[in-house]
């Protein structure tokens, strides 16, 4: 295997490791950097770290209103 070809898998891994990330909810740039550096590292690293959950904030109620419902005469 030359060097090209090595070239190539190697920046293919990072694609694929920043879809894995995004996937986990991470950052897919900052481990596509990473996978420039780590390569097969990053991936297990990517793949043993537990997914990141969203954080869902509730939206404030007051000064909320309905609007009008489109059948009502205005």
């Amino acid at each position: 295997m030359d060097q090209t070809e090595g070239a190539i898998g190697w920046g293919t891994l990072t694609l694929i490791n920043a879809g894995l990330a995004q996937g986990k909810g991470r950052s897919g740039l900052g481990w596509f950097l990473a996978s420039l550096l780590l390569g097969p590292l990053a991936t297990f690293l990517i793949v043993v770290l537990p997914a990141i959950e969203p954080r869902i904030e509730p939206m404030p109620r007051e000064g909320w209103a309905l609007p009008p419902s489109r059948t009502e005469a205005p």
